[in-house]
C-alpha cells in the first residue's frame, strides 16, 4: 500500500523502517496479563440529557446506578464495540465538554453518518484530511487542523471522517477503517483484520460472543463496586442491563 500526499510517497514498509525518530521498532514485549480498554468516562453537565442523547443514538444502556443525591453512574456501550463509556454525577473533576477526539470505528462512513442524521443527531459532512497540509481553520482532528469535504478520494482505511458532538460538546468522530494495517491484530481480541472478517465471526451481524461475554463480566462487576463502595442497602438500581 502507498500513501502519495503532494511530495510526500511513503509504503508502509518504509515507515516502519523509518519511524520519527529515527530509532528502529522494537516488537513489543510479551505482557504475562491482559490489558483491555474497558471504560471511558465522559464529564457532563445534565446526566439525564445525557442519557436521552445516548440512548437516541441507539447505544446499549448497561447500567444507571445512583445513591442519593451525591453520586450517580450511568453506563452505555456502542453496537459492536468492547469499551464502553460512564458519565453521572461525581464521577470525574473534567469539566462538561472536555472530552474531544473520541474514536467509533466504522466500516460504512456514509451509511453510518445517514443513520446518525435518522436517528436526528446533528452530524458534520463527510471529510478527509489534506494530504501534507496539516495547518488550516477547522477544528483539529487526528490529521491536522484541515478538513476537505467528502470521504478520501482513493477510499484509504483510516482517512475518512465524520463528526458530531453530544448536549455538552463531547466530541465523536467516525472513521472509516475497512482493513487494519499490519501489526494491528491480536487474534485474542474481538479486533478484525477486515470488514469481512468481523461479519464472518458475528452471525446475524450481532456482536461476537467474547464481546458479549465481556459486557456481562464488566456489568457485574461495575454492580459489585457499587455496593462495596455505597453499601448494598443505600444503593437505588435505576436500570438493569438491557438486552444483548
Amino acid at each position: 500500500m502507498t500513501h502519495s500526499h503532494g511530495r510526500e510517497s511513503l509504503t508502509l514498509k518504509a515507515i516502519e523502517r523509518s519511524p520519527p525518530n529515527g530509532s528502529s521498532i522494537a516488537r513489543p514485549e510479551k505482557i504475562p496479563y491482559a490489558a483491555k480498554l474497558e471504560v471511558l468516562v465522559i464529564p457532563v453537565s445534565d446526566v439525564d440529557r445525557a442519557k436521552e442523547f445516548y440512548v437516541r443514538l441507539g447505544w446499549r444502556l448497561d447500567a444507571d446506578f445512583a445513591s442519593g443525591d451525591d453520586w450517580r453512574a450511568v453506563q452505555f456501550t456502542p453496537p459492536g464495540s468492547g469499551c464502553s463509556v460512564i458519565f453521572g454525577k461525581n464521577v470525574t473533576q473534567a469539566a462538561p465538554g472536555s472530552a474531544q477526539g473520541l474514536h467509533l470505528i466504522v466500516s460504512d462512513i456514509e451509511a453510518a453518518r445517514d443513520e446518525l442524521l435518522r436517528r436526528g443527531v446533528k452530524a458534520s459532512e463527510v471529510f478527509h484530511g489534506g494530504g501534507s497540509v496539516y495547518a488550516g481553520p477547522d477544528e483539529p482532528y487526528l490529521f491536522g487542523r484541515l478538513r476537505v469535504s467528502g470521504p478520501d478520494p482513493e477510499h484509504r482505511s483510516y482517512r475518512s471522517y465524520v463528526s458530531f458532538s453530544d448536549p455538552d460538546g463531547n466530541g465523536w468522530l467516525l472513521q472509516e477503517v475497512t482493513t487494519r494495517l499490519p501489526g494491528r491484530i491480536d487474534s485474542g481480541t474481538t479486533t478484525f483484520a477486515s470488514t469481512n472478517d468481523g461479519e464472518r465471526t458475528s452471525a446475524g451481524g450481532g456482536r461476537p460472543r467474547r464481546a458479549r461475554e465481556a459486557h456481562r463480566a464488566a456489568r457485574r462487576e461495575l454492580a459489585r463496586l457499587v455496593r462495596r463502595v455505597h453499601g448494598g442497602g443505600a444503593v437505588r438500581r435505576r436500570a438493569t442491563a438491557m438486552n444483548d
